[in-house]
């Protein structure tokens, strides 16, 4: 597998111009007050599981438009208040099954994994949240769904369940709610990025090879879908092209990474055909945040550190959460 972007040293320095919409930040508070004044309460229930030294649990949380969004809650048999790591899933995956992921709960921090509306079909063990939402003419998957206007995009609907995670997991009494993280792998990674510069409180940012950043250049570039998607429905929707980047600039990481301030946490992978070095470099290299820190796998595509990855976080993160 070849190098897929800029040498190394010239990603370092990559920091692009990227549009943004003037009404960025009202776009986004507006969309975030809306969803809150819909939702209804979370309901928190015991999973089915044969897992037993973990307390696991199924969550029901409102998210854009109040509209009901699962997740699982993991978390040690301790005391609290306990520190929290919030996970966002990767393209097409959903939240699967009960007491699949462990780690961070073995750790010491509760887990909170939440479902993707509308997917968890591509991969994995399933989800569980519909999009109850349509859209106009779009190509197969959730990257052109509602592209012709930023009130009507996909990725509007998910980044706020992404904010609206946040309010209920501080509602839950086992829960530090000064001690917050948020994290995420490709897709997972672009959220965790949205909902960090949406929630300017957190603890911790920790995206791996994240997805949905400086899009113009991913779509034009970007040998593998699901950026191609883009591509094919610009290559039939040809006098589109500059409403759907329009569209798009209120979804860029870049734009959110410019609004984040909390210690931040990245990863890349230098042979990425997924997700363009290039593009994980210019979110990073834009971050408001004084305390960031990236970690290049030279040799690895998509796929990144895997648990190397998780061990370093795991070790980075504690090192901010000691009281």
């Amino acid at each position: 597998m070849p190098l897929t972007d800029l040498p190394l040293e010239q990603l370092r320095e990559y920091r692009p111009e990227v549009a943004e919409p003037v009404d960025f930040d009202s776009f986004w508070q507006r969309t975030v007050d809306e969803a809150r004044a819909a939702g209804d309460e979370a309901t928190l229930v015991p999973a089915r599981t044969p897992i037993r030294e973990l307390i696991v649990e199924d969550l029901t949380f409102p998210g854009f438009d109040g509209e009901p969004v699962r997740a699982w809650v993991t978390r040690p048999r301790a005391a609290g208040p306990l520190p929290v790591v919030i996970e966002y899933n990767g393209y097409n995956g959903g939240r699967g099954l009960a007491g699949e992921k462990l780690q961070w709960a073995a750790a010491g921090f509760v887990h909170v994994f939440m479902d993707t509306r509308g997917q968890g079909s591509g991969w994995g063990t399933g989800g569980d949240t519909p999009d109850p939402h349509g859209s106009g003419a779009s190509v197969p998957g959730f990257m052109t769904r509602g592209i012709g206007d930023p009130m009507d995009y996909y990725y509007r609907r998910l980044f706020t369940d992404g904010v609206r995670l946040i309010d209920a997991v501080r509602l839950m009494p086992f829960v530090d709610t000064t001690r917050i993280a948020v994290s995420g792998a490709s897709q997972g990674g672009g959220i965790a990025l949205a909902v960090a510069a949406l929630v300017p409180d957190l603890v911790a940012v920790m995206p791996d090879v994240p997805f949905l950043c400086h899009f113009r250049r991913s779509v034009q570039l970007t040998p593998d879908q699901p950026f191609q998607e883009i591509t094919r429905y610009l290559a039939v929707h040809r006098d589109q092209d500059e409403r759907v980047f329009h569209t798009l600039s209120y979804f860029d990481g870049v734009n959110f990474a410019r609004r984040i301030t909390a210690p931040t946490l990245f990863s890349v992978a230098l042979m990425d055909g997924i997700v363009l070095p290039s593009s994980v470099f210019a979110a990073f290299n834009h971050l408001a945040a004084e305390e960031r820190e990236i970690t290049v796998y030279e040799y690895n595509g998509h796929e990144g550190g895997q648990t190397h990855q998780w061990v370093r976080q795991a070790e980075w993160l504690a090192s901010r959460l000691v009281p």
